[in-house]
């Protein structure tokens, strides 16, 4: 049987009901049959996947290896990820490292494949990893399948919280918000910023998060979301920019 997340609120108020059982949620997610043989697969074969090659070839091993960084969309681009992978991260100029998206980049890292290390798959501690984030972000998957705006908000609570405390978000904070889909959806709808804004100059558009996140929050910098207080307004005005865009519904308090 396919595991179906229960949530039967949108908007804020069913964010804060879905947070309050998610955990038990997740553990029954976690013993759907799909989502445990694809696990015992990773686990018991990664080992074999040597190189670049051999992981893009092997549908069943990528499905975990991009699923663990929410790339599962792209498993049919094998000559992308090739390449991403067996340039490695190494080189300032690798593929990976040109990519606006940082997730590649962190994939490519996590892997191995192309660094003067090489490979990762031979470590049971990079194996358990890359199982535990696949199932993580899996969850979220099927949360979305339900809600959209409810895998925003689980993958923003997320990745917001590493980049705050990321020795480098005075640099590069606002460039990996606005270069994963996901966190700019959610952070231009809590910052009130309509989504052209992306047509601007990069340097003109962060130089407008920085300005309305301070206005908003009382800092230019994403440093600000180590409070989970601040993380916590950010979601209520995601979803209740998201409401007002949509028309209300019967979950919309008042109605």
């Amino acid at each position: 049987m396919t595991f179906t997340p229960a949530i039967p609120l949108s908007g804020y108020l069913g964010w804060r009901v879905f947070e309050s059982n998610a955990e038990r949620q997740f553990e029954t997610f976690k013993t759907s049959p799909e989502i445990v043989r694809n696990v015992d697969y990773f686990r018991e074969h990664i080992a074999e996947a040597t190189t670049a090659e051999k992981l893009v070839n092997d549908r069943k091993l990528l499905t975990v290896a991009l699923g663990a960084f929410g790339l599962e969309d792209e498993i049919d681009k094998k000559a992308f990820i090739r390449k991403i992978l067996e340039e490695g991260t190494d080189l300032s100029d690798s593929f990976a490292n040109r990519l606006a998206d940082s997730r590649w980049r962190e994939f490519a890292k996590a892997f191995g494949y192309g660094n003067f290390t090489g490979a990762n798959v031979n470590l049971a501690s990079f194996r358990e990893q890359t199982a535990n984030n696949y199932l993580e972000r899996a969850f979220e998957v099927s949360v979305g399948e339900v809600d959209t705006d409810m895998r925003l908000a689980m993958y923003f609570r997320r990745e917001i919280a590493a980049i705050a405390e990321s020795p480098y978000v005075e640099e590069a904070g606002w460039f990996t918000i606005m270069g994963q889909t996901p966190l700019r959806t959610v952070m231009e709808s809590a910052l009130g910023l309509p989504s052209t804004i992306g047509q601007a100059d990069i340097d003109k558009q962060k130089e407008l998060f920085e300005s309305k996140a301070e206005q908003i929050f009382g800092g230019k910098s994403p440093a600000i979301f180590k409070d989970p207080l601040k993380v916590e307004d950010a979601l209520r005005r995601f979803f209740l920019q998201t409401e007002i865009q949509n028309g209300p519904s019967e979950s919309t308090p008042g109605m």
